[in-house]
């Protein structure tokens, strides 16, 4: 297949253009012959001779240029692996851009010329997409972890503060100009659904108090509305990250506390009751290293202003199995001494206590520990680690 194709089809088309002209020309010629016209004769025109002379001069001076962009599309083609257009066509289309290429026309030569491309890198075709890219090209499609948009603001209409009231175009594009926008906080979302609109997924919708709401099944992680938004509240993370500090505000901490009910004032209550070092205070503002973090959840209950979000609703409590050897060290490191029992004897979980945080279950060291959120990564860490050890010995 080649690009050139299209000047191929060109030289019927410089033909038929070649023999109007030459009726044109014929026509024009024999208006104006004669007494008062441009040209001066000194006898009768044969019309017919006249039209076959110009017919075949023209016809044959058509036929030249054909054959010369016929030579030049075979010269200056340009080959397209057919399986381009095949990658092209199983794509979504979206144009999203979230792949990291220009479109998804982009995507699919990157991805056929480029060894190095992954073919697992559009987002709105998840993993049947990224399989049938990887059959089409031959390479390995492994599992890619989503990305959701997360919101960082949590201050809504009602629980921030506006410094003026703006009436323009409802677009927070718009809003920005006018004097940084109409709220006091001028990290915090302005709610005026730019986001939304935006959206090629149908994956954020604003709330009756005008704060976005990402529904991650439809999101794709495309990154669109986190460049649209002009305060920078959106922010595309892994899906495993699920306890986030949802505030962007760097005003000092009683400035944010007249600005907005939930906004981190940089009491550092997070960092203190973290045992995994993830939160920091900087430039006023907390902050969770995603690579620390072990999602626990301690932090969430004891921030003073709720600016800590944790996206798991539901945290299922721990449970001792069989297999406990007693070496007491799930009591060690509970942060709210929910397990008890004698050394070397199987241990409880007082249920009452349990916060679900799944610390115990992450430090036990025989995997007898279930029930919580991180139970089956813990599983499957420890049986790898222990596949690989006898493939070693």
């Amino acid at each position: 297949m080649f690009r050139s194709s299209m000047i191929k089809k060109s030289v019927p088309l410089t033909l038929a253009l070649t023999l109007a002209l030459a009726l044109t020309l014929s026509l024009i010629t024999s208006v104006f012959a004669g007494v008062g016209g441009e040209i001066d004769v000194s006898g009768p025109i044969n019309i017919k001779e006249l039209l076959i002379f110009t017919l075949l001069f023209l016809g044959g001076l058509g036929i030249v240029f054909g054959v010369g962009l016929a030579f030049a599309a075979a010269k200056f083609a340009v080959k397209t692996d057919p399986k381009v257009e095949q990658v092209r066509d199983i794509l979504p289309g979206a144009n999203c851009g979230a792949c990291g290429f220009a479109g998804c026309q982009g995507y699919a030569e990157a991805v056929v010329a480029n060894p190095n491309v992954a073919p697992n890198l559009c987002a709105p075709g998840k993993g049947s997409v990224a399989a049938a890219v990887a059959r089409i090209t031959g390479k390995a499609a492994s599992a890619l972890e989503p990305n959701f948009a997360r919101i960082m603001c949590q201050g809504s209409w009602s629980k921030s503060v506006k410094k003026f009231r703006y009436e323009g175009v409802q677009d927070c594009r718009a809003a920005i100009l006018a004097g940084g926008g109409d709220k006091a906080c001028r990290y915090g979302c302005l709610g005026y659904g730019t986001c939304a609109r935006v959206c090629p997924f149908g994956a954020i919708t604003m709330s009756a108090d005008h704060l976005p709401v990402v529904d991650i099944v439809k999101c794709t992680g495309c990154r669109k509305c986190e460049i649209a938004c002009p305060t920078k509240v959106i922010e595309v993370l892994p899906a495993s990250r699920q306890v986030l500090v949802a505030c962007h505000s760097k005003d000092k901490g009683g400035d944010t506390r007249k600005n907005c009910q939930v906004g981190c004032i940089a009491c550092g209550i997070c960092v203190k009751v973290c045992p995994f070092d993830a939160p920091s205070v900087e430039n006023n503002l907390s902050r969770i290293d995603l690579n620390k973090c072990k999602v626990c959840g301690l932090c969430v209950p004891k921030c003073p202003t709720k600016a800590i979000r944790d996206y798991i609703p539901h945290r299922s409590k721990a449970f001792i199995m069989d297999n406990c050897i007693g070496c007491h060290t799930c009591a060690k490191v509970c942060p709210v001494d929910a397990p008890s029992g004698e050394q070397k004897k199987k241990h409880s979980i007082d249920k009452d206590k349990c916060i679900g945080c799944g610390i115990c279950t992450a430090r036990c060291p025989v995997q007898a520990i279930d029930g919580t959120f991180n139970a089956s990564e813990v599983f499957a860490a420890a049986a790898e680690k222990k596949k690989k050890k006898s493939e070693a010995a």
